[in-house]
This record gives C-alpha cells, structure tokens and sequence, in this order.
C-alpha cells in the first residue's frame, strides 16, 4: 500500500506536449499520468519532479507535473543557466521548485556549465534552495575547492556516481562524506544501474557495499529515488525490485522511514505528517 508521507525523491516527465520547438523526439515518452500508475508499485505518494536534459531550460513540463500530480505533496527541481531573473526564480518557487541541477557528468551536451554553479548556488540559497549535482566522480574531486565554496545546500545524484569497483576506496567518497559530515548535503540512493556491472539479472549486488556504506555515514543526510522512467536503461527495470533494494540497503525500519519520510521533509519543505 502506498504510504502517503513516503517521498520518490528522484523521477522525471517526458512529456512531449512541452517539448521546445526544434527539439529531437523523446527517447521515451512518461507522463503525469503514466507516473501516478507507477506510484503504488513504489509504494510512494510523494514526488520531486526532476527537469530531464531533453528540456533544456524550459521547465513547464516540471511545473505542469507539480500541478498535475499534487503541489502538496510534489516539489520539483529546475535547470536554470546564469542569465535567469530574479522575477523568473521567484516564480519557479511559487511553482513549487526547490532546487537546480546541473548534469555534467557529460559536458560536452550539457545546457549548464562548471562556471555557472557558484554565482547559481549563491542566487539559490537566498530562496532555500539547493544544487543538485549529476556528476562523475572524477569531476567531484577535480572540483572539490568550488564545492566547499559552495553557500546553498547541496545534493549529490545517483550514490554519488562512484564506480562500485572502487567505491568507498574512491576520493570522491571522501569529499561526499565530509560535505554530509557538516550538514551542508545530501546524497540520492538512486540510480542503481548507472554504475552497476551485474545490472538487474544480478540484482544490482555490487552496489550494496557502496550504498550500506552511505547508510552508515550519514542516515540523516540520505533521501530514495526511483530514477523512473529509467531513460539510460534499454530495457526498464522492473520498478517493484528497484523499490525493493532499500530494504536490502536499509534493512532498518526506522532508518527506512528517515529516509523515505523525514529526511525529504527537511529537504524539499513538505509539510511533515
């Protein structure tokens, strides 16, 4: 049964009705209508709505989800380039986002840079808002001096893209861990399959130690993502097992429940239960 304070911190909608002119076809098309479907399998009814790269910096497919799928219990996260307004944040707040991303981890395709992120993080963190970081590992350390510039809040995507062969041996561990450590970031246990070497046939086995290891640094600092609709997999992940893996992660009750539930609340400002 789907638990009404149970928060999917990590989805996206492909919605080709908001697709900018110009723009190349969706790999996949995923709606409001689609997702809502899907939540009961998750057992989630809260929702953060990521804008995807396909969007560029139009973010009304973002804000028509918030609308569509609730705003009491939807929050979404934008993707906003240096030269926004003031005027244009204020109303993506009111819109119910909480927070920009900026997905380097390829960016050479990417709508944002590296020299965006600290003047961004500054504008933010006026409204509350956080940055959220879809990088590489390796790009993690080779920035890791802007990162402790940083002033907002900021979130790490998908177990921090460590490559599950080295894992907590990885510097970027380390960075990750002491920006929890202090309280400024949080960490998305999502994304299983985007490092996993066994994958879904082998129950995604070889990213439990990295994402244990994540549980047992900072429960505090740790929300659950379902990554749906899974738009890097050719073939999609059944999303009960991706569910599923948390307990496995978490095998705590009550940690679960920080993560699912009050760590969210924190995060995104859903009113807690």
């Amino acid at each position: 049964m789907t638990d009404a304070l149970a928060c999917d911190a990590h989805m996206h909608i492909y919605d080709p009705a908001f697709l900018p002119a110009g723009a190349p076809p969706l790999p996949v098309v995923g709606t409001g209508h689609d997702y809502r479907r899907v939540q009961p399998v998750l057992g989630t009814r809260r929702t953060v709505v990521v804008t995807p790269r396909n969007f560029g910096t139009d973010n009304r497919v973002t804000l028509a989800a918030i609308q569509d799928l609730g705003r009491e219990h939807t929050r979404g996260v934008a993707v906003v380039r240096d030269d926004v307004t003031d005027a244009q944040l204020q109303a993506l707040h009111e819109g119910g986002i909480r927070g920009i991303r900026f997905t380097l981890y390829t960016p050479a395709h990417a709508v944002v840079g590296f020299d965006m992120v600290e003047s961004l993080s500054h504008r933010v963190h006026e409204l509350g808002w956080h940055v959220q970081l879809h990088w590489t590992a390796a790009q993690i350390v080779e920035h890791e001096s802007l990162l402790r510039r940083l002033p907002s809040a900021i979130v790490f995507d998908h177990l921090g893209r460590l490559p599950v062969e080295r894992g907590v041996n990885h510097p970027a561990f380390g960075i990750i861990r002491r920006e929890l450590d202090g309280g400024k970031a949080w960490l998305k246990l999502s994304g299983p399959y985007l490092d996993s070497a066994v994958g879904e046939a082998g129950g995604y086995r070889d990213t439990d130690s990295l994402a244990q290891a994540w549980v047992a640094a900072a429960p505090d600092r740790l929300v659950w993502g379902s990554d749906w609709p899974h738009v890097t997999e050719r073939v999609k992940p059944d999303d009960a097992s991706l569910a599923a893996l948390l307990a496995r992660w978490v095998p705590d009750a009550a940690q679960r429940q920080r993560i699912l539930i009050d760590n969210p609340e924190a995060l995104y400002g859903f009113r807690q239960g």
